[in-house]
């Protein structure tokens, strides 16, 4: 009797050292509750881009209503880096250990300081909002944790510059950019979009800006000086909005075209009236709040689980879209999650288009470039008007 006692405590000794063990390989799971984490600007120069993150929790919050993910609850640890790659990397290591992923990061130099950070810790990183070209440099296996549905800059560019010739009469087009490698995929894809189409169009000047400038009234002239009839410009909103306002205090009237990050109609309060009639990019990430029925009804949500994405529903949009994927993830993966299963997961995401919005995701073992599409788009009367169908680019990775 005593012998099958000692079994007994060994034997549960056992189970709970196995329990301990299966914990501690998988940080952030519980049987009730997985957490993920977020950087993002939440203040700075690109605090409105920070709604995405409310975006996500918003959707988390919406599921975890619906009873979780194969019954855990989605926890989400959101933390400020102000746009700035050292406090985002503070945020990242401070918060290893705590979560089982990552999703949405935001930021072409905080995602470049981080490129490694995610395969060196095996964690993974659901969407991340900066140049694509950072993770093709990537061997395959920290590449592994790494699932990207974001559109190429240099792509975007060539995109943008190509309709302006072509449906906007374009001959001399310059480029406005953040001085960095967002603003200089720009360079790039301008570039190649001229080359390839010889005798139609001219890039006269390329003008960068620091991110801590505001005054911008000597690149505003710079600008004009170019005889340039259209303008490229990769900003962020601030600056997207300060560069208007400066053009047309020296009545400079080219046609403008932006970036997609400049895609929520919010910038009509940043901008004011000068916003009316530009030219913007809209990713393949998401539809159009207020224009288009599958964004309305997704947007509903939200403002109704966090009323402070009310009038930002775009970008608390492009938030939720990024969580919905990782929730598609959570499910493939099944009850046993574990980072294999959950990456197994992920890669058995196929054509997917959460509730209806945006271009398609695809990802698998040989695909971590989810998706990469545009379409051009305009503001009109408040609103941002879809004007062509998305436009989808080759997958970089």
């Amino acid at each position: 009797m005593r012998l099958h006692r000692k079994i007994f405590v060994v034997g549960m000794i056992c189970l709970t050292f196995t329990a301990a063990a299966f914990a501690a390989e998988v940080p952030g799971v519980t049987d009730k509750e997985v957490v993920v984490g977020v950087t993002t600007p939440l203040s700075g120069p690109a605090a409105l881009w920070g709604v995405t993150g409310l975006g996500m929790k918003a959707w988390a919050d919406y599921v975890n209503d619906q009873g979780g993910v194969h019954g855990r609850k989605i926890k989400l640890i959101i933390k400020d880096d102000a746009y700035n790659p050292t406090r985002g990397m503070a945020n990242l290591q401070e918060m290893k250990g705590q979560v089982f992923a990552f999703c949405g990061v935001l930021g072409t130099a905080t995602c470049h300081a981080a490129k490694d950070f995610f395969g060196d810790n095996k964690i993974p990183l659901v969407t991340a909002y900066a140049n694509v070209r950072i993770w093709p440099e990537l061997s395959a296996e920290k590449r592994k944790y790494v699932f990207i549905s974001y559109p190429d800059y240099r792509e975007e560019a060539t995109h943008l510059a190509k309709y302006a010739v072509e449906k906007l009469g374009s001959k001399k087009i310059a480029l406005f950019y953040q001085n960095d490698d967002y603003g200089k995929n720009a360079i790039q894809g301008l570039n190649d979009a001229v080359a390839a189409m010889p005798g139609k169009a001219e890039v006269v000047t390329t003008v960068p800006f620091e991110m801590g400038e505001r005054a911008l009234g000597a690149h505003a002239l710079k600008l004009k000086e170019s005889g340039a009839d259209t303008l490229l410009i990769y900003p962020t909103p601030t600056h997207g909005a300060l560069i208007l306002k400066e053009i047309a205090k020296i009545d400079y009237r080219p046609k403008v075209l932006f970036s997609f990050p400049l895609g929520d109609p919010i910038m009509y309060t940043f901008a004011g009236e000068v916003w009316e009639g530009v030219y913007l990019s809209l990713p393949g990430n998401v539809n159009i709040p207020g224009v288009e029925p599958e964004a309305d009804k997704v947007a509903e949500i939200l403002v109704k689980y966090d009323p402070k994405i009310k009038g930002k529903e775009y970008l608390g949009l492009f938030g939720a879209v990024s969580m919905m994927q990782l929730v598609e993830g959570l499910k493939n993966a099944g009850k046993d999650l574990t980072v294999e299963n959950f990456i197994k997961g992920m890669e058995k995401i196929k054509d997917f288009r959460p509730e209806g919005l945006g271009a398609p995701v695809n990802y698998a073992p040989d695909r971590r470039h989810g998706q990469n599409a545009v379409r051009v788009g305009r503001a009109e009367k408040g609103k941002h008007v879809p004007l062509e169908k998305f436009v989808e680019f080759k997958p970089l990775f």
